[in-house]
């Protein structure tokens, strides 16, 4: 391992013991929270009830009703006698069910997005989101009993005493609730965890205070939230706590105080979400469910609720669909890609993905364009980072020469070792800044291919779904199935190891050689294939640039050799007279 590469682990070391610290930090904050969840659902409840509401037509009788129950404890509201009856609304994307008992939405189908790989069939139904345990736009207390007043194209109007509801199906998976009559607490419905294992629930809101009296995005599985530990499992939480179900309820039922611009409940490619509203909100109550089949802690649904505040007629935006950027950056919900602190850079890289595929229809040639075009970008930087490795592998034997004759002279050494880097024009820590600066790029695409709902059920070659792993033979193999990607990853940077230029101990060359691919091999093993895709292309463009580098340099130093001329071959006149 030469200095550059000791000087890159060192770094890189430095930020995973600053990570741990800080996360060790935030798991003794997490604990205090959780152990004083209850204290702060009392206090909430306490709140609500000045402003809880019905969804029935007497609203003075269902306030009375929803003021008696705590708002991080709900109870399952009375049902209408009458017979339950549906209306569906209908657009290109989306269609609704919608019940006459409250007047709420009990199914979203996703029209574009099938169920299981392959098209939208018979065979292969769309996605349906149900919200029959959770309805969306449900409130507190009895539930109403509510007519269809009139339905025209994709808006219904229900009424039920002196309460009225009308809803439409918008643009864009925008479903809009205007209310006359009804206050109070309304539902964003329910989410539940896919089959996958790389699948995830949490819940996201942009407070008007999220810390020093800020404005800003909360993600509440990762930020220092009451509701990360039943997000996560275990009392600490994250990284640095146990996701042993040990101990954790089957439900938990959470406050939130504080007011909320809007908020969303997810699971890895789908999102239902309050956008806005025109009555101002004291917050939200989170009901989670976790997985009894499962040992580890995992949540199975997690549902939501925003308390919205004050009387009068009011309209309340939802959406609910994919968790596609383009769709919420038009509603200001861009932080719910969660790209992290790497958001200015996957912005564009999302951006650049579905430009590729616009021009030809296909994800893995996407990410191949895109891994070309990084690489684009990056060559000129690689290249002179590469030739100086070499012109730094090509003076060893004269830095051997000035350590040996310097060797009790430190200072002395230092001097004469800058001053041959100086002549030979080398600068030894060139090869250390491509490293650091494609990390933020793999850091962004990691968070990019992961999570984009564009890449669900993608199709490339051989690989059936690039948002998960290849799972090749899995019915006969262990661990999941054969996945190529990882292996063709792990060989390609063992073979980028070799083709690098080192200055360091060959022992050590080696060993990396062997240690750096099978570590690679274990991490990207389940992850999803896109990743891995991206990063052999990427190990075959650089292993490429290395071989044209040490082809133009042997050429170069061909070409700077003396040119030997052979004598003549004497003549048997010449020997005659020689």
């Amino acid at each position: 391992m030469n200095k550059s590469e000791k000087i890159i682990c060192l770094l890189l070391g430095a930020v995973l013991a600053w990570y741990i610290f800080n996360e060790t930090g935030k798991a003794k904050e997490r604990a205090k929270l959780v152990a004083s969840s209850a204290a702060v659902a009392v206090e909430r409840a306490s709140a609500t009830n000045a402003v809880a509401a019905t969804s029935a037509p007497a609203a003075s009788a269902v306030s009375a009703a929803s003021a008696t129950a705590p708002a991080a404890e709900p109870k399952k509201p009375a049902l209408p006698s009458v017979p339950e009856k549906f209306v569906a609304l209908e657009n290109d994307d989306v269609k609704l069910t919608l019940s006459t008992w409250g007047a709420v939405v009990k199914n979203v189908t996703l029209k574009r997005y099938a169920k299981d790989r392959g098209d939208v069939s018979e065979a292969n139904p769309a996605v349906t989101l149900d919200f029959a345990e959770a309805p969306l736009g449900a409130g507190t207390g009895p539930v109403a009993a509510f007519d269809l007043v009139s339905q025209d194209g994709a808006t219904a109007t229900f009424k039920a005493g002196d309460a009225t509801r009308t809803i439409t199906l918008g643009a864009d998976y925008r479903i809009v609730f205007e209310d006359k009559g009804l206050t109070g607490a309304i539902s964003l419905g329910a989410m539940r965890m896919g089959d996958s294992k790389n699948d995830l629930l949490s819940v996201d809101s942009w407070a008007l205070d999220a810390g020093k009296g800020k404005p800003g995005v909360i993600h509440h599985g990762d930020d220092d939230s009451p509701l990360k530990p039943y997000l996560v499992g275990g009392l600490a939480g994250g990284c640095s706590g146990s996701k042993s179900a040990a101990g954790m309820p089957e439900t938990a039922d959470v406050a939130y105080p504080g007011a909320q611009t809007w908020v969303a409940v997810k699971n890895r490619f789908f999102v239902t979400a309050l956008c806005s509203s025109t009555a101002a909100n004291a917050g939200f109550d989170v009901s989670v469910t976790r997985d009894l089949r499962a040992a580890d802690y995992r949540p199975e649904s997690v549902a939501a609720r925003v308390r919205l505040t004050g009387e009068g007629p009011r309209t309340t935006t939802f959406f609910v669909g994919p968790k596609k950027q383009a769709l919420l950056w038009d509603l200001g919900m861009r932080d719910v890609m969660e790209f992290g602190m790497w958001r200015w850079l996957c912005y564009p890289l999302v951006w650049v993905l579905n430009l590729f595929d616009s021009w030809i229809p296909n994800y893995g040639v996407a990410i191949i364009l895109l891994t070309i075009l990084v690489r684009i970008l990056f060559w000129p930087l690689t290249h002179k980072s590469t030739v100086g490795m070499k012109k730094m592998q090509e003076l060893q034997p004269k830095m051997k020469e000035i350590q040996k004759k310097f060797k009790d002279n430190p200072q002395r050494l230092q001097q004469e070792t800058w001053a041959l880097y100086r002549e030979a024009k080398v600068n030894p820590m060139s090869s250390c800044l491509p490293m650091l600066i494609q990390i933020p790029v793999f850091i962004a695409l990691f968070n990019v291919l992961r999570s984009a709902v564009e890449l669900r059920y993608a199709p490339f070659l051989w690989i059936a779904d690039l948002s998960e792993p290849e799972g090749l033979f899995a019915a006969y193999l262990p661990f999941g199935g054969l996945n190529v990607l990882p292996i063709l990853m792990a060989l390609t940077t063992g073979l980028q190891s070799a083709f690098t230029p080192s200055t360091g101990d060959k022992s050590q060359q080696r060993m990396m050689m062997v240690f750096m691919p099978l570590m690679m091999l274990v991490m990207f093993y389940s992850f999803p294939s896109a990743l891995s895709l991206y990063w052999f292309l990427s190990n075959l463009f650089s292993i490429g640039q290395m071989w044209i580098i040490r082809r133009q340099t042997a050429q170069k130093t061909e070409a700077l050799m003396p040119e030997v001329i052979d004598p003549p071959q004497p003549t048997r006149q010449m020997r005659r007279h020689g």
